[in-house]
């Protein structure tokens, strides 16, 4: 069955960038000159992915905006001849019942937001999208799963190698090797201490899931923190089904991090030609100061 649906956890409040997230949605903090949250977007419907959901708390409105037409700021673009800015503006905008807002109505983890989207997702394999996570690849991290998924017909979570003092950060797996990128999972984790933690093999936010994972998220079974946590639902998961890891191509950014956000706004810079050569400048400079 084709993957066509993509659900985007968006209810957090971005408690670590206070006081910016006060009044604004942390998924609509740039990166560059782009929200964090339209990479994740247009990584799922490049993917293929025809119907974003998106669960949503208060403060959110900023986003739902973003992806929504403006007719004065259009207007503005079309008088003052900026014709090639409208289209981008244009084309951030999909065609009607491509997105669907849910609500999330209190904070209770990242696997009750997922089951708030159960009635949309219907009984079929759907993806997930973390939008903090933000991959830089040639090929983008979704698509690479999904051409996995059609093989393995199970679910997958995408995973990478953390620094073993991290593990208290992730869901932490316990997995073999069974081909090249890919693992199987004997057990999982959530946020496990370093001296607990089976290995340093972390669970990234891109998933692929069967509805299955429902049965189990329903049960409103809490967590680490307190919360209904995902890792959790899929540990209960793999006693009928199996689940795979894959450990994805690409560069990672943590962009619910400070450190991880400025990184990601550097590199992705980089990459633009308008922006390249004078960064370039700017980091060397820095350089020599910081090493004095």
């Amino acid at each position: 069955m084709k993957i066509k649906k993509a659900v985007f956890p968006v209810a957090g409040l971005g408690t670590r960038f206070l006081p910016a997230t006060k009044a604004m949605a942390k998924e609509m903090l740039t990166v560059v000159d782009k929200p964090i949250i339209q990479y994740a977007v247009e990584e799922a419907f490049d993917a293929g992915i025809e119907q974003i959901i998106f669960v949503t708390g208060r403060g959110k409105k900023a986003l739902e905006d973003h992806f929504d037409r403006s007719f004065e700021l259009e207007l503005t673009l079309e008088k003052k001849k900026k014709m090639d800015t409208l289209k981008m503006i244009q084309e951030l905008v999909p065609r009607t019942g491509t997105i669907i807002y849910t609500r999330q109505n209190e904070p209770r983890g990242l696997g009750h937001a997922i089951w708030c989207a159960r009635d949309i997702v219907g009984d079929e394999p759907f993806a997930v999208l973390l939008a903090d996570d933000l991959i830089k690849s040639s090929t983008p991290v979704l698509s690479q799963m999904i051409r996995r998924f059609d093989r393995l017909r199970s679910s997958i979570a995408a995973v990478m190698e953390v620094d073993r003092d991290q593990t208290d950060k992730y869901g932490i797996l316990d997995a073999e090797e069974i081909e090249d990128n890919v693992v199987r999972v004997k057990g999982m984790i959530e946020k496990p201490s370093p001296d607990k933690a089976p290995s340093n093999l972390a669970i990234i936010g891109r998933y692929i899931l069967t509805p299955r994972i429902f049965d189990f998220l329903g049960q409103k079974k809490t967590g680490a923190g307190g919360e209904i946590q995902l890792t959790d639902a899929m540990e209960q998961l793999l006693e009928i089904q199996p689940v795979f890891g894959y450990k994805f191509e690409g560069t990672r950014f943590d962009c619910g991090d400070k450190a991880g956000f400025q990184m990601a706004n550097l590199a992705f810079a980089m990459e633009r030609p308008d922006l390249k050569e004078r960064l370039s400048k700017f980091i060397m400079d820095m350089g020599k100061s910081v090493c004095g």
